[in-house]
Parts: structure tokens; sequence; C-alpha cells
């Protein structure tokens, strides 16, 4: 077959930016090893409009005139956008399937010739969430059940019928690649010893909620309270294509916060490190820490780190609430940061390392080959799909609402994943909490809460209307 993928960020023949460009390479190299072709058309960026091969099978053209860097993609002119229609039309005029990653091309007529399989990679960015209110293809591929949820929430809200197009495929790690790993090549490009060192690894791209200021506040606790003198933070810096003046305003926040702690010795901000040597990266470390309320879809840097033996620290955010059972991680509330020094602190202290029961179950479930053979079989089988139905539901006194699967009852108050905070719901919230199967307004109003109390909290996002109980007009 001819497969045309499409994918908004910009890809690059031996770098790896993220989770999204390196499963999007697994699958596209996947599908080549199987003898079909594939055509993948990217962004470009300045100096990299050339075409190039990730397999004999597999051309990628990064040739789409989106703006860069991230964000705003569609921040394009008039033409621009004619240009990416064309250039995709091109792309598209003898192509058996089509697969949209991420979800983040808004042109949905593109695809009305050619069966169509979308993914989404994350519940944030506008033009992904934009992408899967216009999704009109044959599959819906989510990469967590918290995804499914959050997509039945929002866009399936709309379009009931959307519910039998989702297909959830977890994300797939190659488990023979990251493993316990004994740290070689990489010491010679990141000054620390680990022999004399206890190394604390931030694997995030630079984004301020992915829990930079959270991990320089549990090492200012870990230096300064704990007593360990030698600790080393590891961060990786942003490709400099990639920076713009918001992240640069950051890093300079970053380094104010690291001077007031007296932590300068402690934070070393390396170069991005290259896909083959990540294994060797994070089995160099003491501990990991994923302590961000970025509301991931999956969270790949968390796994990938227990794989290669080394403990992870996470917030108890999105996915990582359900992908491990809870005793088979460590996960503090979010913003806890007392919290978070005292478990790496144990760690440090007893110098475990990630248990037999968490790697077994690791490879059981998140299998690469499981996820390549599911992607595989979602995109050749894909077929023609009839547009899916918009209905408008009619929310009246007797609709039940629920906690949105984004909000999570803590001891600290409800947590909001997309707003990173803890609300005091009150009574209501102790409703929702004890009658599972959701309160209506007027159960609400019976109960002493009233109608405008229990519609803030509806309009604050803590509340949706459960799907079964829509009424159409």
């Amino acid at each position: 077959m001819r497969i045309t993928m499409f994918s908004i960020n910009p890809l690059y023949p031996n770098v790896i930016t993220g989770g999204a460009s390196k499963h999007l390479r697994s699958v596209a190299i996947h599908l080549g090893e199987l003898g079909h072709h594939v055509r993948i058309m990217c962004t470009r960026i300045e100096g990299s409009d050339t075409r190039f091969l990730w397999h004999p099978n597999v051309e990628v053209y990064p040739v789409l005139p989106f703006k860069q860097p991230f964000p705003q993609p569609y921040a394009i002119s008039g033409h621009d956008m004619a240009q990416v229609v064309q250039l995709m039309g091109d792309a598209l005029h003898d192509a058996d399937r089509f697969y949209v990653h991420d979800g983040e091309l808004l042109f949905p007529f593109l695809s009305e010739r050619v069966p169509t399989v979308v993914s989404l990679r994350d519940n944030v960015y506008p033009e992904t969430l934009h992408g899967g209110f216009l999704f009109r293809g044959h599959r819906l591929i989510l990469i967590s059940e918290y995804s499914r949820k959050f997509v039945l929430a929002t866009m399936g809200r709309f379009f009931p019928a959307l519910r039998e197009r989702i297909v959830v495929i977890h994300n797939g790690i190659d488990w023979d690649t990251f493993r316990p790993t004994p740290p070689r090549d990489i010491l010679s490009v990141i000054p620390v010893d680990p022999t004399k060192h206890k190394i604390v690894i931030h694997p995030h791209r630079p984004e301020e909620s992915k829990g930079l200021l959270q991990t320089i506040a549990v090492a200012d606790l870990l230096v300064h309270r704990c007593g360990w003198d030698t600790l080393r933070v590891l961060a990786p810096k942003w490709l400099e294509s990639q920076n713009t003046p918001e992240l640069l305003d950051f890093y300079a926040r970053v380094q104010a916060d690291i001077d007031r702690r007296g932590l300068t010795e402690h934070v070393i901000f390396h170069d991005w490190v290259p896909s083959a040597l990540m294994p060797e990266y994070y089995a160099m470390g003491d501990v990991s820490l994923s302590l961000g309320s970025f509301a991931e879809t999956f969270g790949n840097s968390v796994y990938e780190s227990l794989g290669c033996g080394t403990p992870a620290v996470v917030a108890r955010v999105t996915t990582h609430r359900e992908l491990l059972p809870p005793d088979l991680i460590d996960t503090v509330d979010y913003a806890d940061t007392e919290a978070a020094a005292a478990l790496v602190d144990d760690i440090l202290r007893t110098g475990r390392r990630t248990s037999q029961a968490t790697l077994d179950y690791l490879r059981t479930h998140y299998g690469v080959q499981r996820q390549l053979d599911a992607y595989a079989n979602v995109i050749l089988n894909a077929e023609h799909s009839t547009p899916l139905i918009y209905r408008h539901p009619v929310l009246n006194d007797d609709t039940l609402f629920g906690l949105a699967p984004w909000c999570v009852p803590s001891v600290r108050g409800v947590y909001h994943d997309f707003n990173a905070t803890y609300a005091d719901m009150g009574a209501l919230g102790r409703l929702l909490i004890a009658q599972r199967a959701g309160i209506s307004r007027r159960q609400a109003r019976e109960s002493g809460i009233a109608a405008a109390e229990f519609d803030h909290w509806f309009e604050a996002g803590y509340i949706v209307p459960n799907s079964d109980a829509f009424i159409d007009e």
C-alpha cells in the first residue's frame, strides 16, 4: 500500500525531539518493513527542507510552511495555508491510506477521498483539540484510557457515534533497549561522575508545566535540609531551532531561582541527549522526577526510566494515576514538594532500583511490538467513513452530571488536571463522590446546593454531563 502520513512537528533524520515523533518513526518504519511505501509530510524548518529517508520504504518531506518554532503553528498567512492544502493534496492523490499523527491537520476535506486514521497524542494543545472536534476519519487512536474518557466528555458530547470509532492503543516501549544499561558513552556528554555524585534526572523538554521549577524546589530540600552535598540535577536544553522569547524568559526565571536557592553547582543543563544514549542516561540516574502538571496522555519518560532500573517520583496527575498500580510507582500530589523530597531522600539513602514487579508489569502491558501490530492493523484496515452526525445535547434539571475525568478528589481538595489547582467543592463534591452515577441539578437543589453553585462548577470544568444522559433535540 501507499500510505501518506502527516506530522505538524518537524522531523529530523537522526534526532528525536519527543514522544510523539518517536512513536511516529516507529510506526512508519514498521509499516515500511512490512513492505508498504510510506510518505511523511511534516513542517519545514530553516535549512531542513530536503527529503530524507528513515527506511528504504519511508520518505520524509519536511516542506509544510507552518510557523516555527512552536506554539501557534497556524499563525501563518492565507497563502501558506493554501500551500499546506496544495502539498498535502498532492501527497494524497495516489495514497491508499492516510494517517494523521496528533490530529493537528485542520483541513478535514483533505481526507474525504482516502480512508483515514487519526491519533491524538495530547489533550492540551489547541491544534490537537480542534483536530479532535473536526475528526471525520474511520478510526481515532487514543493512547490511554484517560484520553478516551477525556474525548468522550468533550468531543463525544456532540458526536455520540465517535465512541464506536475510538481505539485505545497504549504507547509501547522497546524493553530490549530501555533496560538497565551501564553508563559509558553518556559520561563523555554530561560532566557527572556516578561514583561521586547522587544524580537526579529531569528528562523533559523545557516547558514550565513539565515541572522543572518543582524539581529545583525538591533539590533545594535535598541539599540544604537532607545534606546531599554531592547532588547533581540533570536537565536537557531545548534544540536551538525551537527556542522562543517565552522559552528564553523561562530559562532566565529558572536560573534566577537556582541562584536564589544556592544550587548553581548542583543543577546541570546539558545538550539534548541522542536517542541511542537515552538508556545510559536514565540508568545513570539514582532517581528521575516528573513533578509537573502537564496533562500527559501517556508520559513516556517515566516508564522508560523505570525500565532502565531508575525509580521515578511522579506527580499524581492524568495518566500517571492509571498506567501502573499504585504499589508499583512512587507518586505524590502535585505541588507537594515535601512529600517528593522525602521519597527521593529515601531512594538515595537505600539505593533501591525499580522493583522486579514493576518491570514485569511494564513488559506485560506496554511492549512495543503489541503497539506496532495494533497501529498497522488499524491503518491497513481503514475504510471510507460516513460523516459523524452532530447531536446537540439538551441539558435540563434532570440531566445527570459527574466529576470530569480530569478531576480527582484528594486530601487537598478536588484536583483539576488542566488548571493544576485544588478546589473545595463542598457539599456537591461529597455528593458526587458518594453517588458515582451522577447528580442532577434537581437532586443538588434538593440537597441544599444552589443552582448558581452547581452551574459554577460546570462552567469551571469540574463536572460534566454524563454521556448516556443526553437528550437529543
